[in-house]
């Protein structure tokens, strides 16, 4: 096939968040921009992601509260699911926003888009089967996929990922995870209260990333959704069935199940890329990239899950902006200061952002302070019966915010205050100092804030001091 020449302002590989969102700025700067994908436009978070398990989710948590509304005074018989209908809603959601995503719109702003496997030909083209495009600048944003370990057995064994699960139509009877990270811990909850007996195969602690006492009310919550825990067990082969073998404390064991889920974690999707025909360098966490998301060819640019900077499709759209503010207004830019939260859907969600109490005690030793307020003090939560998990902030002895955690009822919901805090540099006296409406879960957030300055406000010198306004007065 004779290639099509193109010379254009930009050349971007991939249309998931970060690549459509540099796409149609670009583009709307008047720039010339050619986008590759190979795939379905939106990428992984559309398709096989951030969309499909939330939707899947909103079913699984409308099962599980119609099935356990007796302690509002509520009690609903006959509860059923029918799975078939649950995945072809999952389908429809991803319909009604697929769109705005959609080839269509981006060539009505004046992309061009190729649908076809990109890789670089030097160090400044891009091409595929049918186009050949020398650029000014090249932007790769082709993402990521599901990890696939490698244990003896798999490969010969049926597996599912997040990119095939969402093809399901019958109800797994028995879904066995490899994983119990949030995609794990998301989609084996969910599958739980839709009806499937569960079991998650983890090789260390259970979401072992976030905050143990955190994770330990997640975990509580999966006991009692009837989801069995293999903390502290590794998967040494998969034979057919599929049968896990796992290996743990008290020496091997064989699981049994229908279904085999494979939730490790991501891989950069790197491979089909010929990165060294353009001096790009790249490990095994992804494009090597300076704190401007340059590459170690300037002309190339590196955003997104394949950048190693975090696999966030909200870190993928902060990327794309940082790019348009450096490479077309020439704006100094930071991607290593991004303040970055994080939120598993699962129930009850945990959200975070900024440090552990573990790293700030690695980094800062015992200058800090670390406050916690429960959700059993929330009126709200009380009131709506649900008063499970607490937030926990992490500051230093000065007062500048470290991390905070919230476990709970949409706590990923409450999280973004935080991280407005946090990217602004605000102080803590402005969370005190602002009116939160009552009652609400938010609330949480006001209350931490304002425990830092409970000490001091209480303190015997503050004490005689008002005894001495006192007499003034």
């Amino acid at each position: 096939m004779k290639q099509e020449r193109i010379r254009a302002d930009l050349a971007i590989i991939g249309a998931g968040s970060g690549g459509l969102s540099v796409a149609a700025g670009a583009a709307q700067l008047g720039l010339k921009v050619v986008l590759f994908e190979k795939g379905e436009m939106g990428g992984d978070c559309l398709n096989y992601g951030c969309v499909p398990s939330k939707a899947l989710i909103a079913s699984a948590e409308a099962a599980y509260k119609a099935a356990h509304s007796e302690g509002l005074g509520v009690k609903a018989s006959g509860v059923t699911v029918d799975f078939a209908a649950v995945m072809a809603r999952v389908h429809h959601v991803i319909a009604e926003i697929a769109p705005i995503d959609s080839q269509e719109r981006f060539e009505g702003l004046g992309v061009q888009v190729v649908r076809e496997t990109a890789r670089f030909r030097d160090r400044r083209t891009v091409e595929s089967d049918s186009v050949r495009v020398t650029a000014r600048k090249v932007v790769v944003a082709s993402g990521s996929r599901a990890a696939v370990p490698p244990i003896p057995g798999l490969d010969a064994s049926p597996y599912l990922t997040n990119e095939r699960i969402f093809e399901l139509t019958k109800l797994p009877e028995h879904l066995i995870v490899l994983g119990g990270g949030p995609i794990g811990v998301e989609l084996g909850q969910a599958f739980r209260r839709l009806g499937s007996q569960v079991t998650i195969i983890e090789a260390t602690a259970i979401l072992g990333r976030e905050e143990p006492e955190a994770a330990a009310v997640v975990v509580e919550q999966l006991k009692a959704d009837g989801v069995t825990l293999l903390p502290g067990h590794k998967a040494v082969r998969v034979e057919p069935g599929p049968v896990v073998v796992v290996e743990g404390p008290e020496g091997e064991k064989r699981i049994s199940g229908s279904h085999l889920l494979v939730a490790v974690g991501r891989t950069p999707s790197i491979e089909a890329l010929n990165l060294e025909a353009a001096g790009v360098v790249f490990d095994k966490a992804g494009i090597r990239t300076d704190r401007s998301l340059r590459t170690s060819n300037p002309r190339v640019f590196a955003i997104g899950d394949v950048a190693g900077r975090g696999q966030f499709t909200h870190l993928a759209g902060a990327h794309a902006g940082l790019f348009v503010r450096k490479a077309l207004f020439a704006a100094p830019i930071n991607a290593d200061a991004l303040i970055v939260p994080r939120v598993t859907y699962c129930s009850p969600e945990l959200a975070s952002v900024g440090l552990t109490e573990a790293q700030a005690r690695a980094e800062h030793g015992e200058d800090i302070r670390v406050l916690v307020q429960p959700f059993a003090d929330n009126d709200r939560a009380q009131a709506e019966g649900d008063i499970r998990g607490f937030g926990k902030l992490i500051t230093s002895k000065s007062g500048k915010i470290l991390g905070v955690t919230l476990v709970g009822a949409h706590a990923g919901d409450h999280l973004p205050l935080w991280v407005l805090t946090m990217t602004a540099g605000l102080k803590l006296s402005t969370l005190t100092g602002m009116i939160a409406p009552y009652p609400t879960r938010g609330e949480i957030n006001k209350r931490l804030a304002g425990q830092w300055y409970t000490g001091a406000l209480f303190s015997p010198a503050t004490r005689r001091l008002v005894s001495v306004l006192k007499r003034i007065g």
